[in-house]
């Protein structure tokens, strides 16, 4: 291949990059701004539903889960009913499925 023509080449390929990685930074830009407003929604439907959210009152009982320490705390006492009952109040889920989380936490 021609000396002048690797040259032209590699000038190409030299000029081109920042201009692929600037449109990449772009992007990306974009996708943060758009999760960001997604999380924002996110937390107003959280909000208006009246989810509870983790915060001082909830430990953490494996990946991705928050539970209230009162539940954990009858819970481990062996006052399952309690749990139950105040998992229910807690999260609006059914006997059975308070039930089952309850189980889970022994």
């Amino acid at each position: 291949m021609d000396p002048t023509l690797n040259v032209i080449l590699l000038t190409v390929a030299v000029l081109a990059l920042p201009i692929v990685l600037a449109g990449r930074g772009a992007a990306t830009r974009q996708l943060e701004r758009r999760l960001d407003r997604v999380e924002r929604k996110l937390d107003l439907l959280l909000r208006h539903l009246e989810v509870p959210q983790p915060g001082p009152d909830f430990v953490a009982f494996g990946p991705g889960i928050a539970i209230d320490q009162d539940v954990l705390a009858l819970a481990r006492a062996g006052r399952k009913i309690e749990a139950i009952k105040r998992y229910r109040e807690i999260t609006g889920v059914g006997l059975k499925e308070a039930k089952d989380a309850v189980e889970r936490m022994h």
